[in-house]
């Protein structure tokens, strides 16, 4: 799971009020008011329970919420740009890749792990961009070190005070040489250690990274590898040294400190697909699939209600995580969870379908919109595109058309469609030099008309 910039500090996030995270949503998600009210609502109740006393905010716990709607109406990006909004760790699970203790698959409990993983990364990036500087520094000395190996000193006083104060010179001549990146093309000698263990994969699906990051910690000091000499070009040297640097001082007792206490009380499990897992037959046979699902959601209950989970760094509390669960319920329907799991949700939103006007906002009004991705993605050819109004409208005419004909995966579709409408220029646009390209209703038409009048060819559009 990749690590999200922050767009607001930490003080900025604890002071959004509900109306505010609701309009940062809205730059980059369009529609589903009410799916953003309500985690908007959340956020702020996590920020008020931080203002009680340790004793109250030990009994208030997280309001989670179930999102119900179909495939591409904004469910999951609604729950990432909120964990981004609040610098929260964040990751995303799909309740289809677990199974009953017992059986083969991943545990349950591997979602607080990857989570906390998370969470040292983000807190590790913090601690380092801290130490930059002086990471760099050191990095820079040991460089000029290998650079500029010291001499040991004359005997005579006088020769070597002068010896030093030339030595002295070179070393800062030779430091102004290096930040001017004068010095690109010599080599130097580094000293890198390389690991000896042996890595642990997973077999056969069977969880078993928690054994191999425990094997790792108890084993550590029979396996640090055995230091081998590189030589590296200058500014790769130094990229290698100040890293090195930069793990000596960044403190990963703290670090984990401090990635267990966010996971605890700011971290956010989003549980996609959780609709595979409900039963369909509320009477149950007493075997088969059924069982298995159910077992699924009796194993993920105990984290959502608040237990302890062993991780290599820490023993953490999930009381206060925030879940996000999230399904289509095509199928099956809320009600066919287990009770106890449906009453950990209290909070239920549903997602509206998005219709052909929403298709046209989506293509032009989020900060992220896919005519400006596009755009920037052909502009690096020196190519400048343009689409008119006209464009855009029948780029969501035909999105709307094929997700109707076909299987309706919301503004997934768009994606597609502009793949598909723009794979020619794609293709050219390294040889057309500097040409300003506008796409038009006719080019659009020319490109996707034919695709969305066979119902065949339109089913490969996916």
């Amino acid at each position: 799971m990749p690590i999200f910039l922050p767009e607001h500090t930490a003080t900025a996030a604890n002071s959004l009020t509900p109306r505010q995270v609701v309009a940062e949503l809205d730059k980059y998600v369009i529609g589903q008011a009410k799916a953003k009210r309500a985690v908007a609502i959340a956020l702020r109740n996590r920020i008020r329970r931080q203002r009680l006393t340790p004793e109250m905010a030990e009994e208030v716990t997280p309001k989670n919420i179930l999102m119900i709607g179909p495939t591409g109406v904004g469910k999951t990006e609604i729950a990432r740009r909120l964990a981004r909004l609040t610098q929260s760790p964040f990751i995303k699970v799909e309740a289809s890749k677990f199974t009953e203790v017992g059986y083969v698959g991943r545990d349950v409990e591997s979602m607080v792990r990857d989570l906390v993983e998370l969470a040292v990364d983000m807190a590790r990036a913090e601690k380092a961009e801290e130490v930059q500087d002086k990471a760099k520094l050191a990095g820079e000395e040991r460089l000029l070190d290998l650079l500029l190996p010291r001499t040991p000193g004359s005997a005579v006083v006088e020769e070597t005070v002068t010896s030093a104060e030339s030595a002295g010179r070179t070393r800062e001549r030779m430091r102004q040489q290096l930040r001017d990146g004068r010095l690109g093309d010599r080599v130097v000698e580094v000293d890198a250690r390389e690991s000896a263990m042996p890595s642990f994969e997973v077999i056969a699906g069977t969880s078993v990274e928690e054994l191999g990051s425990n094997l790792k910690d108890m084993m550590g000091s029979m396996f640090q590898g055995r230091a081998r000499t590189r030589r590296l070009k200058v500014p790769e040297a130094l990229t290698h040294l100040i890293a090195e640097e930069q793990a000596k001082l960044v403190d990963m007792e703290a670090v984990n400190r401090t990635a267990v206490q966010r996971v605890e009380q700011s971290g956010i499990i989003f549980i996609d697909e959780i609709d595979k897992i409900a039963s369909r037959d509320s009477g149950g046979s007493g075997h088969g699939p059924d069982v298995s699902r159910e077992g699924v959601q009796r194993d993920i209950l105990p984290i959502v209600e608040g237990t302890t989970v062993n991780t290599k760094h820490g023993m953490v509390k999930t009381d206060h995580i925030l879940f996000i669960a999230a399904g289509a319920f095509h199928v099956s329907k809320p009600s066919d969870l287990i009770p106890e799991l449906q009453g950990r949700f209290p909070i239920r939103v549903e997602l509206e379908p998005l219709t052909r006007d929403d298709f046209v906002r989506i293509l032009t009004e989020p900060r992220n919109a896919l005519v400006k991705q596009y755009v920037a993605l052909i502009g690096t050819e020196d190519v400048t595109l343009a689409f008119t109004p006209g464009a855009v409208d029948r780029l969501a005419d035909y999105a709307a058309r094929v997700n109707e004909i076909t299987e309706n995966i919301g503004a997934r579709r768009l994606h597609t469609v502009m793949e598909r409408l723009l794979d020619e220029l794609s293709f050219e646009a390294p040889g057309l030099g500097s040409q300003s390209i506008t796409i038009d209703e006719a080019y659009v038409d020319r490109m996707l008309a034919e695709i969305v009048k066979n119902e065949d060819l339109s089913r490969y559009i996916l």
